[in-house]
């Protein structure tokens, strides 16, 4: 592992790039969890046209990773060799489009990847539009809710999805719509008529989200307003949001919620070094002070397999789990 300074800030070794490439990052600093190792390498491009020119400087094959608020990421202790790409606050335009034809009114929001999911709700709800409030109850960016259908209090990302612009590993953008996309419950995936005649592109290895736009309902934005702001008085009442935590760990099976089983299982409150089950809602696992992305991932597991065996239930994890063990 190269033992330079955390965090150094190097000067890019050529132009166009316009951006900041770090060496020795820790990721811990850039996940939720507040725990994992290090990464060999980070960009942090200066907007859109730089990342594309990034893309296009790197060598075929390097690992790649794009992370925004890692909401959902966990980086083992032994770090990620490769590249990590930040674009919270970078990639983060937010606009109105103009109506389209035979509209009265605007409807469509327009965003790019590293805006925060609560940032597009108050947006529309500001402009008068319905449809967006469930987005103030999920904890990291539109590009992560695009690439997993985030979603919550029964409304998933795809459901307001019109178009999608992603970057491809060699810096071009491509427009796809909902149809080019294989979509289900926390999955999203490139379909096989997404490229004729050839495989179809991997999301998070040949292509990624930049932006994307949402079709919405004109409607009342005060009520708009009263509903994100049940939204969140709920997540406060119910979710240890005063502990580093990726928001919830499982998905839930069909039928059923994950909580209900791992609770029924006896499992809130159960430790692994600083790891921990919630004792506030059992689909959260928290950092209790201490932890290490080991701690976390083996109590994921040990979850996983607690309920598995008393249950009778396979759960599935939402958070992505990368690097070096």
């Amino acid at each position: 592992m190269n033992m330079a300074e955390p965090d150094l800030f190097v000067p890019m070794p050529s132009q166009p790039l316009r951006g900041e490439l770090r060496i020795d990052v820790p990721m811990a600093r850039h996940v939720s969890w507040r725990a994992g190792g290090i990464a060999d390498r980070a960009y942090v491009p200066a907007d859109l046209a730089d990342l594309a020119a990034f893309l296009r400087s790197r060598p075929a094959g390097e690992p790649l990773l794009v992370v925004g608020l890692g909401s959902n990421l966990l980086v083992r202790d032994g770090g990620f060799r490769g590249t990590v790409v930040l674009l919270h606050g970078v990639l983060s335009a937010v606009e109105l489009l103009p109506p389209a034809a035979g509209e009265p009114v605007p409807t469509r929001v327009r965003f790019q990847a590293g805006v925060a999911c609560p940032k597009v709700a108050r947006f529309a709800a500001l402009h008068g539009l319905e449809g967006a409030e469930f987005l103030a109850g999920i904890p990291g960016t539109m590009g992560g809710a695009l690439a997993m259908n985030a979603g919550c209090y029964g409304s998933q990302t795809w459901d307001r999805v019109l178009q999608a612009t992603l970057v491809t590993r060699d810096g071009r953008l491509v427009d796809r719509l909902p149809e080019a996309f294989d979509l289900g419950y926390r999955h999203v995936a490139l379909g096989p008529h997404a490229c004729k005649g050839a495989v179809p592109p991997v999301l998070g290895e040949d292509e990624w989200f930049v932006a994307a736009t949402l079709g919405l309902q004109a409607g009342d934005g005060e009520r708009s307003r009263a509903r994100i702001k049940e939204f969140l008085s709920r997540r406060i009442a119910t979710q240890p949001l005063q502990q580093p935590n990726a928001g919830s760990v499982f998905r839930n099976p069909p039928g059923d919620h994950a909580a209900r089983l791992i609770e029924s299982c006896g499992l809130k409150g159960f430790a692994v070094g600083g790891a921990e089950v919630s004792e506030r809602h059992a689909n959260f696992i928290v950092n209790r002070g201490g932890a290490t992305a080991s701690d976390i991932e083996t109590l994921v597991d040990s979850v996983k397999e607690s309920v598995r065996l008393r249950t009778g239930v396979e759960l599935v994890p939402e958070v992505r789990i990368v690097g070096e063990a």
